[in-house]
């Protein structure tokens, strides 16, 4: 009887790290139904592999120089039928939505052994796919409410300010702060809301507002 041998999911590989590539790499070769194209060291690197190979899965780092591993994601999936694996060591919720939104299909923590990893691109490659547990859970947090709680009063009171509009200088004469002080204020917000606009910081004031409102 005869075994009919079914077809290599193919895969590029794409981190910025050489030893953790090179391991992955290492790993995947192992299993007969895996063909490891090629690795990548960027953003940049993922996105030209994948247009030259044409790969069933890519398994994608998202923290690398250049345009990251989320846009690099948003590239692959525009332009490609390749599926993409986010394989990372964080697990910030922010991070979990960004690369899902950007068109990853599974998402696993770099702790994961060979085998699971293997089973995740197989899922993958097939339409299906894999989430480790603890981005499952950080998808079921509230998107905003966790991150203002890491804010002081005072920083939240200059947020509310600046969803309202306010100027540094219009915060500091309210407040009676220095300039300085508002800056560094303003500073630490961005920092632990993980935004980079004083705008991205009043949606996320408002929607918690708005989240307050229904739920009274």
């Amino acid at each position: 009887m005869s075994v009919i041998k079914t077809e290599s999911i193919k895969v590029v590989v794409a981190d910025d790290h050489d030893l953790l590539r090179d391991g992955v790499i290492a790993a995947l070769s192992r299993f007969e139904d895996m063909e490891i194209l090629a690795g990548g060291r960027s953003g940049e690197e993922a996105v030209e592999l994948v247009r030259e190979h044409q790969p069933d899965v890519v398994v994608m780092d998202l923290l690398m120089p250049g345009i990251g591993g989320v846009e690099a994601i948003r590239i692959v999936t525009s332009e490609s039928a390749s599926r993409v694996l986010a394989l990372t060591s964080f697990v910030d919720s922010d991070l979990v939505r960004q690369a899902l939104g950007a068109g990853a299909v599974s998402y696993l923590l770099k702790n994961v052994d060979a085998e699971d990893l293997a089973d995740a691109i197989r899922r993958t490659a097939r339409g299906g796919s894999a989430l480790a547990p603890e981005a499952t859970m950080a998808l079921t947090k509230p998107q905003t409410s966790d991150a203002l709680a890491e804010l002081t009063e005072r920083e939240l009171e200059v947020a509310n300010l600046i969803a309202l509009g306010r100027s540094n200088s219009d915060i500091a004469h309210e407040m009676s702060l220095s300039i300085f002080t508002v800056k560094n204020h303003v500073s630490q917000i961005l920092g632990k809301l993980k935004v980079r606009s004083r705008t991205q910081v009043a949606t996320i004031i408002l929607r918690e507002e708005n989240s307050s409102h229904r739920g009274m």
